[in-house]
């Protein structure tokens, strides 16, 4: 799509803060009000309709796609969506370890076991860690406890989640990113830690850098969204 507008505002009205083109409100996909809690974020939109060129590039406005999926996705689905991210907890990447090569499990180890042990503190629940990718049973408590945290979170913050979640296999790790515990960078590095292995040890692949470049570039995205929209 050409760029069709001059003029970028973003304006706060009924309560929340919205963007105009040329005067014109912006609307999600579903034909919602783009409208968002945050002065950071609002402006933060706005920028990324400003800096647009001759042609419209979507996936170059990351904190306008996330608003769009609260308002759009989030919103008129939560419940299902909300299940679909604390699905993760049944099969959480960090609850699987390699049992060879020992250079492997060590850094796994290392990197992921603090990870359970912040969610044991912070829930009040553990997740069981195997070896292999024989799937293992979690508890039915902890499970609950997963859940509780995911529905804790409000249609904005859920948004993120939910991306983060799915680009790292872990909610274990979205939910650090979320809580603060972890920051962008360091929820990139322990989700790609097996591929990180593995290009030290075989050398890089560049489709799989490519996918790299794209997970770090989303989950960098997720966090300063969540940062722009508790900025207030």
């Amino acid at each position: 799509m050409k760029r069709f507008y001059k003029n970028v505002a973003a304006v706060q009205r009924d309560g929340g803060h919205q963007i105009e083109l040329d005067g014109k409100v912006v609307r999600t996909p579903l034909r919602k009000v783009l409208a968002v809690p945050s002065a950071a974020l609002g402006q933060a939109i706005a920028d990324e309709w400003a800096s647009q060129e001759e042609t419209i590039k979507p996936h170059s406005m990351p904190m306008m796609q996330l608003a769009a999926t609260a308002l759009d996705r989030i919103a008129e689905e939560r419940a299902s969506v909300a299940s679909q991210i604390a699905a993760y907890a049944g099969s959480d990447l960090v609850c699987y370890r390699a049992d060879q090569p020992v250079d492997l499990t060590v850094r796994q180890n290392e990197t992921w076991q603090p990870l359970i042990d912040w969610a044991k503190s912070r829930y009040g629940t553990g997740l069981v860690v195997t070896t292999g990718i024989t799937a293992v049973a979690q508890p039915d408590e902890a499970l609950a406890a997963f859940a509780d945290a995911v529905n804790a979170h409000d249609d904005f913050t859920m948004a993120a989640l939910s991306t983060v979640t799915a680009l790292t296999g872990s909610l274990v790790i979205s939910l650090a990113l979320s809580e603060g515990h972890l920051n962008g960078e360091q929820a990139f590095e322990a989700a790609v830690l097996d591929e990180t292995f593995q290009i030290e040890r075989w050398g890089l692949d560049y489709e799989a850098e490519d996918r790299r470049i794209s997970i770090n570039a989303e989950i960098m995205a997720a966090e300063r969204f969540l940062q722009l929209y508790r900025a207030d």
